[in-house]
């Protein structure tokens, strides 16, 4: 329970025990009227802190979820169909890019090779 409770933020809290409901102090006859105006400010500073803290938790634990943005300056130029951008890359940057690619991949299966000896050498 406290595992899925730490993952999962946005669950929140749910309790009917008898133990979780008490006396309402602020409906009581001798309760102040209301409170002072800065304190009801920062109240509502210190909710909305935690509805953010509570998002950012949500997005850190969920990444899976993804980024939704509308905003227009989330928006930008492209600068690769622009008028005035270079047309293609050159053949010599291409053939070695290919191969700095493909001693990459060949590099990546040695470290697999390496950290799973249990899958065997297989002869070609």
């Amino acid at each position: 329970k406290l595992a899925v409770d730490y993952l999962h933020p946005e669950v929140g809290v749910t309790d009917t025990g008898g133990a979780c409901f008490g006396r309402n102090y602020f409906s009581r006859a001798s309760a102040p009227d209301m409170e002072d105006d800065e304190f009801a400010d920062e109240r509502a500073e210190v909710l909305a802190e935690a509805a953010a803290l509570k998002q950012l938790a949500v997005d850190y634990m969920h990444p899976e979820i993804g980024v939704t943005n509308t905003d227009g300056a989330a928006f930008g130029r492209n600068y690769f169909t622009r008028a005035s951008a270079p047309d293609v890359e050159d053949i010599e940057l291409a053939d070695e890019r290919a191969e700095v690619l493909a001693e990459a991949a060949a590099l990546k299966k040695l470290a697999v090779d390496y950290l799973h000896p249990e899958v065997g050498v297989t002869s070609v």
